[in-house]
């Protein structure tokens, strides 16, 4: 999904409510979709009448989402969770409701916690076993809007010797790490850190039993927490805890569409042309939707992408004002972002993967994945000179979304190591439109910007500098030697230029006719940066003119 640095056609983003699905541990669950102007609500309710909402209903592979499968939290398991034992003694693996081996909210009723230790922090110490680690399950996490919760303890191991746990308690802190703004994977890790002795400060949650109790597909769904040093890209800061009692009386998922990819045929096969794709803008989520047809699903995807579209000029007021007067990776200001499906080379026709691409006013940028500190603007994938870049139009799109249409576009860029290329893939004409212009209109601007470039050269065992300008074309001048000034050899305008090749080793042929022919330059190293950069020169020139369309 290419996007441009102008909001979509059409004004307002479309909001748009109905059932779909979403594949959650390779199975699909039904849930309410809301779209808004800048977020992805998928929510687990009761329907009321059974009826199936958007041709969704119950049959095949689906499941109903409030119920369909206990909640997923860290379960104890000889991966090193933090429970660390693969079963609870004395029984086997828990059901829903709780056994013999595990305490969970079904059978440790709020009622039955003491009300002295309710919403009171406290400090428990507990020592962890060398067979079953603590003993506990989590659930919850900054991603959840949720604090991090004991969701199950299991009966013989450390966290119930203690007999000061409970299912319910939001863990603060462990051994003095806060906790209170982690992720889930964050307190999966504090706990495997923690050592022997772990010091645990917990604060019961009575209102939190209907989490613990009722988990939901839709709880499981990952999705990235921005670091602090980025608030503004990363939404509003929250505090748990507070949040809790509003977050519990519906289980929801609320995506933010700042700075999503949203694709199709990427990360999951779809020969019914019926899934689109969310990839969070730290490139490690993703969130697959299912609709009960093609064109549903289209109209899903078409809503879904002109609403992330409709978000980039305040994502680059954002990264203005993030940047400050240091600018981006050696650039002033940028002109165009957004995300490509990428070939990943050497792969077969249909292996894409998702890139960030910038443009600044001389440079082409590639990311992994959405700078959230300020540093990581400076540290691009790749960085190409729009002056030595190329826009190259590929052949017919295969692997494209929309069968038979040509949404793809190449780029070629002449460096140092030859010329290296990228195929990308856009999701809309009216995308693939924006990116081939924008980049056009880049190298034209970044060779009035420019104007010229230098390099060393050897031509008839003399050492020389080639200079190419923008407006004045060709000089070649020998170095000077001992403070004498230096001597120009040749000095020839555009239109003398007969022809010009390489062997894309270290020689560029440049024939202006007339008694001195051809030049030779041995530039010592690959020609095709000077090749690519003549073709931009001319180009521009050309444009400039109005020679062109």
């Amino acid at each position: 999904m290419a996007v441009a640095a102008a909001a979509a056609a059409g004004g307002r983003a479309q909001q748009r409510s109905g059932w779909l699905e979403v594949l959650v541990r390779d199975r699909w669950h039904k849930v309410l979709a809301n779209l808004g102007d800048d977020a992805l609500v998928l929510s687990c309710e009761e329907r009321a009448d059974g009826a199936a909402h958007n041709g969704v209903g119950a049959s095949g592979n689906g499941a109903p989402c409030r119920g369909a499968a206990a909640a997923r939290g860290s379960q104890p398991g000889a991966a090193g969770n933090p429970g660390g034992a693969a079963e609870p003694p004395g029984g086997g693996s828990p059901k829903a409701g709780g056994g013999p081996g595990v305490r969970t909210a079904f059978t440790e009723l709020p009622e039955q916690v003491p009300d002295a230790i309710s919403n009171k922090k406290r400090c428990v110490k507990v020592q962890k076993q060398e067979l079953g680690g603590l003993g506990i399950s989590i659930k919850g996490g900054k991603e959840n809007k949720m604090p991090i919760l004991i969701s199950k303890i299991f009966k013989g191991l450390a966290a119930d010797q203690t007999q000061a746990l409970y299912v319910g308690d939001a863990i603060l802190a462990v051994n003095g790490t806060d906790l209170r703004d982690a992720t889930h994977d964050e307190a999966v890790q504090a706990l495997k850190r923690a050592g022997k002795e772990v010091l645990l400060e917990v604060k019961y949650m009575r209102e939190a039993t209907p989490y613990v109790k009722k988990g939901s597909p839709v709880s499981e769904i990952g999705w990235e927490t921005p670091p602090p040093e980025s608030p503004r890209l990363g939404g509003v800061s929250f505090d748990p805890l507070s949040q809790l009692s509003l977050t519990i009386q519906r289980d929801k998922k609320t995506i933010p569409l700042k700075m999503c990819y949203v694709t199709r045929n990427m990360a999951v096969s779809d020969p019914e042309n019926r899934l689109l794709e969310v990839h969070s803008p730290d490139a490690k989520h993703t969130v697959v939707l299912r609709s009960k047809d093609s064109a549903t699903a289209q109209a899903w995807f078409n809503a879904i992408h002109s609403s992330v579209s409709d978000l980039i000029p305040r994502v680059i007021s954002e990264v203005k004002d993030q940047l400050g007067k240091s600018g981006i990776a050696g650039s002033r200001e940028i002109r165009h972002l957004g995300w490509l499906a990428e070939k990943v080379p050497g792969e077969n026709e249909k292996r894409w993967k998702p890139a960030l691409v910038v443009l600044t006013e001389k440079d082409l940028l590639i990311y992994d994945s959405m700078p959230r500190m300020k540093e990581a603007w400076f540290s691009p994938l790749h960085t190409y000179p729009l002056l030595a870049t190329r826009l190259v139009h590929s052949g017919p799109g295969k692997g494209s979304p929309q069968s038979g249409v040509d949404l793809s576009f190449a780029t070629r860029t002449g460096t140092k190591q030859g010329i290296e290329t990228h195929l990308f893939r856009t999701e809309t004409s009216r995308d693939l439109s924006l990116w081939t212009r924008n980049i056009v209109q880049g190298c034209h601007n970044s060779a009035e910007l420019i104007t010229e470039i230098t390099t060393s050269c050897t031509y008839k065992n003399q050492e020389c500098r080639l200079t190419v300008h923008y407006e004045h074309g060709f000089s070649l001048t020998v170095e000077p030697q001992d403070g004498a000034l230096s001597k120009t050899i040749a000095q020839c305008p555009y239109e003398k230029l007969k022809m010009s090749s390489d062997d894309g080793i270290r020689m560029l042929y440049l024939d202006f006719g007339g008694k001195d022919g051809e030049f030779q330059l041995d530039l010592h190293s690959c020609p095709k940066p000077i090749v690519f950069i003549i073709h931009s020169f001319l180009s521009a020139k050309i444009t400039r003119l109005g020679l062109v369309a």
